[in-house]
């Protein structure tokens, strides 16, 4: 696999697979390619050589059924401000369920504009958690997390992979994911 940015090689020659429960960090400096790749697994963008395999078959050539076995959280974190932190669920009945996990029910009813930082990216992490999708690609999921929370984080995490699920995730910091396999981007 190999990916180009404007006339930049990013990467190439990478190359992974991942098994059910199974999670992936992505490590290496700013511009090494964490951020794109993880882009291209979300099926937002393009692979310069290479392909992208989901159960042996090619994962983009029905967008909308591989939109459905993954979930992305970016740097920004896709809240609605003018909405209350309720009302950022994609579907309402998940609402509690995900507040709940990760601490927000006292939050519920406020717009996300009046929550911290730190609240915004838990309100993020909330939805990933309710979603369904098996696949979580996450960039710097720490990013404006107290101690507190990322110990949520990897409750959460653990609870996905023992499920099943599959977890990708760019960062600089230690991540609560025990035993998951590093792939350092130069």
């Amino acid at each position: 696999m190999a990916a180009i940015r404007g006339e930049r090689l990013v990467f190439a020659g990478l190359s992974f697979a991942l098994a059910p429960g199974a999670a992936l960090l992505l490590v290496g400096p700013n511009g090494s390619g964490k951020s794109t790749l993880l882009r291209i697994l979300a099926g937002l963008g393009r692979l310069a050589n290479g392909r992208l395999l989901w159960d042996g078959q090619d994962a983009l050539a029905d967008r909308v059924a591989h939109a459905g076995r993954v979930a992305y959280l970016g740097h920004q974190d896709a809240i609605k401000p003018g909405l209350t932190a309720r009302e950022n669920f994609f579907r309402p009945d998940q609402a509690e369920a995900g507040l709940g996990a990760l601490g927000l029910i006292p939050f519920a009813d406020l717009p996300a504009r009046m929550l911290s930082a730190g609240q915004r990216r838990r309100l993020a992490l909330a939805r990933l958690a309710v979603g369904g999708a098996p696949v979580w690609l996450l960039d710097e999921p720490t990013l404006g997390l107290d101690q507190a929370s990322v110990v949520q984080l990897g409750g959460l995490l653990a609870q996905h992979r023992a499920g099943g699920g599959m977890v990708v995730a760019a960062t600089h910091l230690p991540l609560p994911l025990p035993g998951a396999a590093e792939l350092a981007l130069a």
